[in-house]
């Protein structure tokens, strides 16, 4: 049914508690899994974003899950969107940091990825 997970991955506690639902999804549906990074313009260290992936990939593959690694520069929700269609994502798990639903504050990552995404996204809080 998933073909293509793709999980994007971040330096959050989220992120990290989010991992193994992307892998036990992935197993499940012997999908092919590719993490993302986004890398944000003057906030973050590319070689931290770098040492991030590397360690996710050595993770997963210790689990027994083979996975494609891509890092990406620019906002991530529409990084996120934009990589989903050019993969044919067929899902994208992510972690929440908490779904804004106040009108003054701004959208959090996982809203705005809910909204534009061209595939379903598992939200795990």
């Amino acid at each position: 049914m998933f073909e293509i997970v793709l999980f994007p991955i971040d330096r959050s506690r989220q992120a990290a508690e989010t991992a193994a639902t992307a892998l036990k999804l992935a197993q499940q549906h012997h999908s092919r899994l590719v993490l993302l990074s986004v890398v944000e313009p003057d906030q973050d260290d590319p070689a931290a974003v770098a040492a991030l992936l590397d360690q996710a990939r050595q993770r997963f593959q210790e689990q027994g899950m083979e996975c494609e690694v891509l890092e990406r520069e620019g906002k991530p929700a529409f990084v996120i969107c934009d990589v989903a269609d050019e993969i044919n994502a067929d899902v994208i798990v992510m972690g929440t940091r908490g779904l804004s639903l106040e009108a003054d504050e701004p959208p959090s990552t996982a809203s705005r990825v809910i909204q534009l995404a061209p595939c379903p996204v598992l939200v795990v809080p």
